[in-house]
This record gives structure tokens, sequence and C-alpha cells, in this order.
């Protein structure tokens, strides 16, 4: 398994554009081989001393943290599926992506592999 995952500064008004884009995202990113998808609104986030999610995305008065993570089936997968969802005719309904409800440039993301997985 091989997990995206992603922090993402989102306008308060703006959270069921935000879910609506998502679940249009997931429909995509299924087609290509991902499992697994979770868009998580911020609900409960300490302040850190030296560094905190707000902290990561830069966030601004007004906005929420969004943490999300989308999972593969390995990362052979995950990497070959970038390209092919990016060519995809469906995205091209959010053209260059400045109509998103969210500042792209502060998004944080990464590929990771689990150290653990547990699940009751």
């Amino acid at each position: 398994m091989y997990i995206n995952g992603f922090l993402v500064p989102v306008p308060e008004g703006a959270k069921e554009q935000y879910r609506e884009i998502s679940e249009k995202f997931w429909e995509i990113a299924k087609d290509y081989g991902a499992l697994s998808h979770v868009e998580a609104w911020e609900a409960d986030i300490k302040d850190g001393q030296w560094t905190d999610f707000r902290k990561a995305v830069d966030l601004k008065e007004g906005e929420k943290v969004v943490f999300s993570w989308m999972t593969w089936p390995d990362k052979e997968t995950a990497d070959a599926s970038e390209a092919k969802i990016m060519a995809d005719e469906r995205m091209k309904e959010w053209g260059d992506g400045s109509d998103m409800p969210f500042d792209g440039k502060r998004m944080v993301f990464g590929g990771f592999e689990p150290l653990m997985w547990k699940e009751a």
C-alpha cells in the first residue's frame, strides 16, 4: 500500500464547494487505481509552539485546514496514475485551477509508505 497525503487551506465558506470537487476528483482517481480517499475538515487543531497544521499551510483568517489522504495499491500505481489523471478529460472542468476553492500554492503534499495500519 502507498498513501498520498495532503494539507489544504480552504476558506470556511467554501466547504461544500471543496467537498464537491473532492467527490469529482475521487471518481477520476479511482478509475486509475486509487483504493480509498478521505477528506477531513478541521475540527480541533491546537496551536504548536514551533509548528502546527495552520503554520504548515500559512493559514489565513477565515480559512480551515483540510487533512486528506488517498491510498493506492503501491507507489508504482500512484506514480503511474499522476500523469493519467492530469490528462483525463474530466480534469478540464477546472481549467488552470485558478477557480479552485483553495490556494494550491499553500497545499502541502507527499507520498508515504505505511509504517503501521490497524483497523478495528
